[in-house]
Protein backbone atom coordinates (compact mmCIF):
# COMPACT_ATOMS: atom_id res chain seq x y z
CA UNK A 1 0.00 0.00 0.00
CA UNK A 2 2.87 2.37 0.80
CA UNK A 3 4.29 1.63 -2.66
CA UNK A 4 1.01 2.68 -4.30
CA UNK A 5 0.80 5.74 -2.07
CA UNK A 6 4.28 6.85 -3.13
CA UNK A 7 3.40 6.46 -6.80
CA UNK A 8 0.27 8.59 -6.24
CA UNK A 9 2.30 11.26 -4.49
CA UNK A 10 4.77 11.43 -7.37
CA UNK A 11 1.89 11.74 -9.84
CA UNK A 12 0.32 14.43 -7.67
CA UNK A 13 3.56 16.41 -7.62
CA UNK A 14 3.49 16.55 -11.43
CA UNK A 15 -0.24 17.25 -11.61
CA UNK A 16 -0.09 20.32 -9.33
CA UNK A 17 2.64 21.79 -11.55
CA UNK A 18 0.25 21.57 -14.48
CA UNK A 19 -2.65 22.97 -12.46
CA UNK A 20 -0.45 25.87 -11.34
CA UNK A 21 -0.57 27.21 -14.88
CA UNK A 22 -4.28 27.91 -14.42
CA UNK A 23 -4.70 28.63 -10.70
CA UNK A 24 -2.94 31.45 -8.79
CA UNK A 25 -3.48 29.63 -5.48
CA UNK A 26 -1.93 26.39 -6.73
CA UNK A 27 0.90 28.44 -8.25
CA UNK A 28 1.66 29.71 -4.73
CA UNK A 29 1.46 26.09 -3.53
CA UNK A 30 4.05 25.00 -6.12
CA UNK A 31 6.36 28.02 -6.20
CA UNK A 32 6.49 28.30 -2.43
CA UNK A 33 7.98 24.81 -2.16
CA UNK A 34 10.83 25.43 -4.60
CA UNK A 35 13.18 27.01 -2.04
CA UNK A 36 12.20 25.12 1.12
CA UNK A 37 15.33 23.01 1.42
CA UNK A 38 17.57 25.97 0.62
CA UNK A 39 15.85 28.02 3.33
CA UNK A 40 16.17 25.26 5.91
CA UNK A 41 19.85 24.71 5.13
CA UNK A 42 20.59 28.42 5.56
CA UNK A 43 18.70 28.83 8.86
CA UNK A 44 19.28 25.57 10.72
CA UNK A 45 22.73 24.32 11.71
CA UNK A 46 23.49 20.62 12.38
CA UNK A 47 24.13 21.37 16.06
CA UNK A 48 20.85 23.28 16.56
CA UNK A 49 18.11 21.80 18.70
CA UNK A 50 14.78 22.09 16.94
CA UNK A 51 11.07 21.60 17.56
CA UNK A 52 8.76 21.25 14.57
CA UNK A 53 5.08 22.27 14.38
CA UNK A 54 3.02 21.38 11.33
CA UNK A 55 -0.26 23.16 10.55
CA UNK A 56 -2.45 22.42 7.56
CA UNK A 57 -3.57 26.03 7.27
CA UNK A 58 -4.26 29.22 9.19
CA UNK A 59 -6.83 27.77 11.58
CA UNK A 60 -4.50 25.00 12.71
CA UNK A 61 -1.66 27.49 13.19
CA UNK A 62 -3.86 29.59 15.47
CA UNK A 63 -4.82 26.39 17.28
CA UNK A 64 -1.21 25.46 17.91
CA UNK A 65 -0.09 28.98 18.81
CA UNK A 66 -0.62 28.68 22.60
CA UNK A 67 1.62 25.60 22.70
CA UNK A 68 4.22 27.28 20.49
CA UNK A 69 4.31 30.27 22.83
CA UNK A 70 4.81 28.07 25.90
CA UNK A 71 7.53 26.05 24.15
CA UNK A 72 9.33 29.21 23.07
CA UNK A 73 9.24 30.59 26.64
CA UNK A 74 10.27 27.40 28.41
CA UNK A 75 12.84 26.18 25.88
CA UNK A 76 14.45 29.30 24.40
CA UNK A 77 17.54 27.42 23.18
CA UNK A 78 15.49 25.38 20.72
CA UNK A 79 14.69 26.68 17.27
CA UNK A 80 11.04 26.45 16.30
CA UNK A 81 10.20 25.36 12.76
CA UNK A 82 6.64 25.87 11.47
CA UNK A 83 5.37 24.29 8.27
CA UNK A 84 2.15 24.84 6.36
CA UNK A 85 0.47 22.72 3.73
CA UNK A 86 -1.87 25.40 2.39
CA UNK A 87 -1.07 28.82 0.88
CA UNK A 88 -3.98 30.31 2.83
CA UNK A 89 -2.02 29.57 6.00
CA UNK A 90 1.52 30.21 4.85
CA UNK A 91 0.88 33.47 2.99
CA UNK A 92 -0.84 35.02 6.03
CA UNK A 93 1.56 33.79 8.72
CA UNK A 94 4.91 33.43 6.91
CA UNK A 95 6.25 36.42 8.85
CA UNK A 96 5.02 35.31 12.27
CA UNK A 97 7.17 36.18 15.28
CA UNK A 98 6.89 32.84 17.10
CA UNK A 99 9.00 30.64 14.80
CA UNK A 100 12.62 30.79 13.74
CA UNK A 101 11.81 29.26 10.35
CA UNK A 102 8.46 29.13 8.52
CA UNK A 103 8.16 27.19 5.26
CA UNK A 104 5.77 25.13 3.20
CA UNK A 105 5.83 21.39 3.92
CA UNK A 106 7.25 19.61 0.86
CA UNK A 107 4.93 17.00 -0.58
CA UNK A 108 4.96 13.68 1.26
CA UNK A 109 7.36 11.68 -0.88
CA UNK A 110 9.94 9.46 0.78
CA UNK A 111 12.87 11.50 -0.55
CA UNK A 112 11.30 14.79 0.55
CA UNK A 113 10.63 13.43 4.03
CA UNK A 114 14.21 12.17 4.39
CA UNK A 115 15.79 15.39 3.15
CA UNK A 116 13.48 17.60 5.24
CA UNK A 117 14.19 15.68 8.44
CA UNK A 118 17.94 15.57 7.78
CA UNK A 119 17.91 19.37 7.66
CA UNK A 120 15.47 19.99 10.52
CA UNK A 121 16.40 16.99 12.75
CA UNK A 122 13.59 17.78 15.20
CA UNK A 123 13.73 16.59 18.77
CA UNK A 124 9.99 17.06 19.19
CA UNK A 125 7.23 17.23 16.59
CA UNK A 126 3.64 18.49 16.83
CA UNK A 127 1.00 17.82 14.21
CA UNK A 128 -1.96 20.11 14.88
CA UNK A 129 -5.50 18.70 14.76
CA UNK A 130 -5.07 16.51 11.69
CA UNK A 131 -3.00 15.73 8.57
CA UNK A 132 -1.25 12.40 8.77
CA UNK A 133 1.57 12.13 6.24
CA UNK A 134 2.84 8.50 6.20
CA UNK A 135 6.34 9.10 4.83
CA UNK A 136 7.08 11.91 7.27
CA UNK A 137 5.64 9.92 10.16
CA UNK A 138 7.60 6.78 9.26
CA UNK A 139 10.85 8.72 8.99
CA UNK A 140 10.18 10.45 12.32
CA UNK A 141 9.71 7.05 13.95
CA UNK A 142 13.02 5.81 12.50
CA UNK A 143 14.79 8.87 13.89
CA UNK A 144 13.20 8.57 17.35
CA UNK A 145 11.76 12.06 17.17
CA UNK A 146 8.94 12.24 19.71
CA UNK A 147 5.77 12.96 17.76
CA UNK A 148 2.51 14.32 19.13
CA UNK A 149 -0.94 15.14 17.83
CA UNK A 150 -2.46 18.14 19.60
CA UNK A 151 -6.11 19.24 19.59
CA UNK A 152 -6.89 16.09 17.64
CA UNK A 153 -10.38 15.31 16.36
CA UNK A 154 -11.45 11.87 15.14
CA UNK A 155 -14.76 10.90 13.54
CA UNK A 156 -16.28 7.54 12.64
CA UNK A 157 -16.32 8.34 8.92
CA UNK A 158 -12.51 8.68 8.74
CA UNK A 159 -10.54 5.98 6.96
CA UNK A 160 -8.82 4.90 10.20
CA UNK A 161 -12.07 3.30 11.35
CA UNK A 162 -13.03 1.56 8.11
CA UNK A 163 -12.26 -2.04 7.11
CA UNK A 164 -9.91 -0.77 4.40
CA UNK A 165 -8.06 1.64 6.69
CA UNK A 166 -5.09 -0.51 7.74
CA UNK A 167 -2.60 1.70 5.91
CA UNK A 168 -3.87 4.77 7.72
CA UNK A 169 -4.01 2.99 11.08
CA UNK A 170 -0.34 2.16 10.68
CA UNK A 171 0.37 5.88 10.34
CA UNK A 172 -1.25 6.46 13.74
CA UNK A 173 1.13 3.94 15.33
CA UNK A 174 4.03 6.34 14.74
CA UNK A 175 2.67 8.88 17.24
CA UNK A 176 4.05 8.85 20.76
CA UNK A 177 0.99 10.52 22.23
CA UNK A 178 -2.41 11.90 21.22
CA UNK A 179 -4.02 14.94 22.80
CA UNK A 180 -7.64 14.91 21.66
CA UNK A 181 -10.44 17.41 22.04
CA UNK A 182 -13.31 15.22 23.22
CA UNK A 183 -14.55 11.93 24.62
CA UNK A 184 -15.75 10.58 21.26
CA UNK A 185 -12.27 11.00 19.75
CA UNK A 186 -10.78 9.20 22.76
CA UNK A 187 -13.18 6.27 22.41
CA UNK A 188 -12.53 5.95 18.68
CA UNK A 189 -8.78 5.75 19.22
CA UNK A 190 -9.23 3.29 22.08
CA UNK A 191 -11.34 1.09 19.78
CA UNK A 192 -8.18 0.70 17.68
CA UNK A 193 -6.11 -0.26 20.73
CA UNK A 194 -4.50 3.12 21.41
CA UNK A 195 -4.19 4.13 25.07
CA UNK A 196 -1.36 6.64 24.76
CA UNK A 197 -3.81 9.51 24.79
CA UNK A 198 -5.50 12.13 26.90
CA UNK A 199 -8.45 14.47 26.52
CA UNK A 200 -6.87 17.90 26.66
CA UNK A 201 -9.59 19.95 25.00
CA UNK A 202 -9.05 22.56 22.33
CA UNK A 203 -6.04 24.88 22.57
CA UNK A 204 -7.99 27.57 20.70
CA UNK A 205 -9.78 28.39 23.95
CA UNK A 206 -6.43 29.26 25.55
CA UNK A 207 -5.57 31.42 22.59
CA UNK A 208 -8.76 33.47 22.71
CA UNK A 209 -8.60 33.83 26.51
CA UNK A 210 -5.11 35.31 26.07
CA UNK A 211 -6.56 37.87 23.64
CA UNK A 212 -8.33 39.52 26.56
CA UNK A 213 -4.97 40.34 28.16
CA UNK A 214 -3.65 42.40 25.26
CA UNK A 215 -4.42 45.90 24.07
CA UNK A 216 -7.37 45.59 21.67
CA UNK A 217 -8.01 49.29 21.22
CA UNK A 218 -8.47 50.80 17.75
CA UNK A 219 -9.16 54.52 17.78
CA UNK A 220 -10.73 54.58 14.33
CA UNK A 221 -13.25 51.91 15.36
CA UNK A 222 -14.12 53.84 18.52
CA UNK A 223 -14.68 56.95 16.38
CA UNK A 224 -16.85 55.05 13.89
CA UNK A 225 -18.91 53.36 16.63
CA UNK A 226 -19.62 56.67 18.38
CA UNK A 227 -21.50 54.97 21.24
CA UNK A 228 -23.94 53.36 18.82
CA UNK A 229 -25.01 49.70 18.87
CA UNK A 230 -22.57 48.06 16.47
CA UNK A 231 -22.80 44.77 14.58
CA UNK A 232 -19.48 43.28 13.45
CA UNK A 233 -19.71 40.92 10.48
CA UNK A 234 -16.56 38.79 10.35
CA UNK A 235 -15.24 36.53 7.57
CA UNK A 236 -18.33 36.96 5.42
CA UNK A 237 -18.85 35.26 2.06
CA UNK A 238 -21.15 36.39 -0.78
CA UNK A 239 -23.98 34.11 0.43
CA UNK A 240 -23.81 35.76 3.85
CA UNK A 241 -23.50 39.22 2.36
CA UNK A 242 -26.57 38.94 0.15
CA UNK A 243 -28.74 38.50 3.27
CA UNK A 244 -26.80 41.01 5.33
CA UNK A 245 -26.91 43.77 2.71
CA UNK A 246 -30.66 43.34 2.36
CA UNK A 247 -31.01 43.79 6.11
CA UNK A 248 -28.66 46.79 6.26
CA UNK A 249 -30.48 48.54 3.42
CA UNK A 250 -33.94 47.92 4.86
CA UNK A 251 -33.57 48.28 8.63
CA UNK A 252 -34.59 51.38 10.52
CA UNK A 253 -32.82 50.28 13.69
CA UNK A 254 -30.28 52.68 15.19
CA UNK A 255 -27.23 50.52 14.51
CA UNK A 256 -23.89 50.60 12.72
CA UNK A 257 -22.25 47.79 10.77
CA UNK A 258 -18.62 46.76 10.33
CA UNK A 259 -18.05 44.19 7.58
CA UNK A 260 -14.75 42.28 7.38
CA UNK A 261 -15.15 40.02 4.31
CA UNK A 262 -13.24 36.77 3.96
CA UNK A 263 -12.11 37.83 0.51
CA UNK A 264 -10.70 41.35 0.15
CA UNK A 265 -10.05 41.46 -3.58
CA UNK A 266 -10.60 45.09 -4.66
CA UNK A 267 -13.26 44.30 -7.26
CA UNK A 268 -15.32 42.29 -4.75
CA UNK A 269 -14.93 44.94 -2.06
CA UNK A 270 -16.13 47.62 -4.48
CA UNK A 271 -19.08 45.47 -5.53
CA UNK A 272 -20.03 45.01 -1.88
CA UNK A 273 -19.76 48.75 -1.21
CA UNK A 274 -21.87 49.59 -4.24
CA UNK A 275 -24.63 47.23 -3.08
CA UNK A 276 -25.14 49.13 0.20
CA UNK A 277 -27.46 52.12 0.08
CA UNK A 278 -26.45 53.55 3.46
CA UNK A 279 -23.44 55.79 3.96
CA UNK A 280 -20.45 53.45 3.59
CA UNK A 281 -16.69 53.84 3.82
CA UNK A 282 -13.73 51.48 3.37
CA UNK A 283 -10.93 51.02 5.88
CA UNK A 284 -8.52 52.15 3.15
CA UNK A 285 -10.47 55.44 2.83
CA UNK A 286 -10.68 56.26 6.54
CA UNK A 287 -7.83 58.76 6.94
CA UNK A 288 -8.77 62.42 7.37
CA UNK A 289 -12.44 61.47 7.55
CA UNK A 290 -15.04 61.86 10.28
CA UNK A 291 -15.94 58.20 10.61
CA UNK A 292 -18.80 58.88 13.01
CA UNK A 293 -20.77 60.21 10.03
CA UNK A 294 -20.91 56.75 8.41
CA UNK A 295 -23.29 53.82 8.93
CA UNK A 296 -21.17 51.04 7.43
CA UNK A 297 -17.42 50.40 7.52
CA UNK A 298 -15.96 47.75 5.21
CA UNK A 299 -12.60 46.43 6.37
CA UNK A 300 -10.52 45.84 3.24
CA UNK A 301 -7.44 44.64 5.11
CA UNK A 302 -6.50 41.62 7.24
CA UNK A 303 -5.14 41.10 10.72
CA UNK A 304 -7.38 43.37 12.82
CA UNK A 305 -10.70 41.50 12.98
CA UNK A 306 -10.06 40.13 16.47
CA UNK A 307 -9.53 43.63 17.86
CA UNK A 308 -12.61 44.87 16.03
CA UNK A 309 -14.71 42.21 17.76
CA UNK A 310 -13.89 43.88 21.08
CA UNK A 311 -16.07 46.83 19.99
CA UNK A 312 -19.02 44.70 18.85
CA UNK A 313 -22.39 44.54 20.55
CA UNK A 314 -23.44 41.72 18.22
CA UNK A 315 -21.31 39.53 15.95
CA UNK A 316 -22.23 37.74 12.75
CA UNK A 317 -19.62 35.13 11.77
CA UNK A 318 -19.64 34.14 8.12
CA UNK A 319 -19.13 30.87 6.29
CA UNK A 320 -22.25 29.16 7.58
CA UNK A 321 -23.93 29.09 4.18
CA UNK A 322 -21.04 27.17 2.58
CA UNK A 323 -18.83 24.15 3.20
CA UNK A 324 -17.24 23.12 5.46
CA UNK A 325 -19.11 25.81 7.37
CA UNK A 326 -18.87 28.67 9.81
CA UNK A 327 -15.57 30.41 10.61
CA UNK A 328 -14.09 30.93 14.07
CA UNK A 329 -16.75 31.95 16.59
CA UNK A 330 -14.45 31.79 19.62
CA UNK A 331 -12.87 35.18 18.95
CA UNK A 332 -16.13 37.12 19.35
CA UNK A 333 -17.29 34.72 22.09
CA UNK A 334 -14.33 35.55 24.33
CA UNK A 335 -15.46 39.19 24.39
CA UNK A 336 -18.91 38.21 25.66
CA UNK A 337 -20.81 39.01 22.47
CA UNK A 338 -23.97 37.25 21.19
CA UNK A 339 -23.23 35.56 17.87
CA UNK A 340 -25.27 34.81 14.75
CA UNK A 341 -24.20 32.19 12.19
CA UNK A 342 -25.59 30.47 9.11
CA UNK A 343 -27.02 26.91 9.10
CA UNK A 344 -23.81 24.96 8.40
CA UNK A 345 -22.01 24.66 11.74
CA UNK A 346 -22.27 20.97 12.68
CA UNK A 347 -18.58 20.25 11.99
CA UNK A 348 -17.49 22.67 14.71
CA UNK A 349 -18.01 21.48 18.28
CA UNK A 350 -17.83 24.95 19.79
CA UNK A 351 -20.55 26.23 17.44
CA UNK A 352 -22.77 23.22 18.17
CA UNK A 353 -22.34 23.78 21.91
CA UNK A 354 -23.03 27.52 21.82
CA UNK A 355 -26.07 27.11 19.57
CA UNK A 356 -27.37 24.51 22.04
CA UNK A 357 -26.73 26.88 24.95
CA UNK A 358 -28.34 29.74 22.96
CA UNK A 359 -25.37 32.08 23.17
CA UNK A 360 -25.14 31.65 19.40
CA UNK A 361 -28.13 31.83 17.04
CA UNK A 362 -28.28 29.95 13.75
CA UNK A 363 -30.30 31.45 10.90
CA UNK A 364 -31.24 29.91 7.54
CA UNK A 365 -32.97 32.69 5.63
CA UNK A 366 -33.67 36.41 5.38
CA UNK A 367 -36.62 36.41 7.79
CA UNK A 368 -34.66 34.61 10.50
CA UNK A 369 -31.74 37.00 10.08
CA UNK A 370 -34.06 39.99 10.35
CA UNK A 371 -35.70 38.63 13.50
CA UNK A 372 -32.39 37.74 15.17
CA UNK A 373 -30.82 41.14 14.55
CA UNK A 374 -33.94 43.09 15.48
CA UNK A 375 -34.38 41.24 18.78
CA UNK A 376 -30.75 41.65 19.79
CA UNK A 377 -30.57 45.33 18.80
CA UNK A 378 -33.77 46.26 20.62
CA UNK A 379 -33.22 44.25 23.81
CA UNK A 380 -30.00 44.98 25.68
CA UNK A 381 -30.81 42.42 28.41
CA UNK A 382 -30.98 39.61 25.86
CA UNK A 383 -27.70 40.76 24.35
CA UNK A 384 -25.98 40.68 27.72
CA UNK A 385 -27.48 37.30 28.63
CA UNK A 386 -26.35 35.62 25.42
CA UNK A 387 -22.97 37.36 25.54
CA UNK A 388 -22.45 36.07 29.09
CA UNK A 389 -23.20 32.53 27.91
CA UNK A 390 -20.49 32.92 25.25
CA UNK A 391 -17.77 34.32 27.53
CA UNK A 392 -18.51 31.75 30.26
CA UNK A 393 -18.30 28.94 27.71
CA UNK A 394 -14.82 30.09 26.65
CA UNK A 395 -13.58 30.44 30.23
CA UNK A 396 -14.91 27.00 31.21
CA UNK A 397 -13.03 25.30 28.37
CA UNK A 398 -9.57 26.83 28.75
CA UNK A 399 -6.60 24.83 30.03
CA UNK A 400 -5.65 22.52 27.14
CA UNK A 401 -2.18 24.02 26.79
CA UNK A 402 -1.32 23.34 30.43
CA UNK A 403 -2.39 19.68 30.08
CA UNK A 404 -0.21 19.27 26.99
CA UNK A 405 2.82 20.99 28.52
CA UNK A 406 2.61 18.94 31.71
CA UNK A 407 2.68 15.73 29.71
CA UNK A 408 5.55 16.60 27.38
CA UNK A 409 7.78 18.67 29.68
CA UNK A 410 9.92 15.67 30.65
CA UNK A 411 10.66 14.81 27.03
CA UNK A 412 12.62 17.91 26.03
CA UNK A 413 16.35 17.91 26.70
Amino acid sequence: MLFLYNILMLLASQLVKLMALFSPKIKLFVDGRKTVFQTLASKINPEDKTIWFHAASLGEFEQGLPVMEKIKTQYPLHKIVVTFFSPSGYEVRKNNTISDVTVYLPLDTKSNAQKFLELVHPELVFFIKYEFWPNYLNELKKRNSRTYLISGIFRENQAFFKWYGGFYRNALKTFDYFFVQNESSKKLLQSLGFNNLKISGDTRFDRVVAILERDNSLDFIRQFKNNTTTIVIGSSWPKDESLLVNYINQTNENAKFIIAPHNIKPEQIQELKNSISKKTILFSEKDNTNLSDYDVLIVDTIGILTKIYSYADIAYVGGGFGNPGVHNILEPATFGIPIIVGPNFSHFAEAVALVHQQGCLSISNQNELYEAFSNLISNEDIRHEKGHICSTFVQMNKGATAIIMNQISNNIA
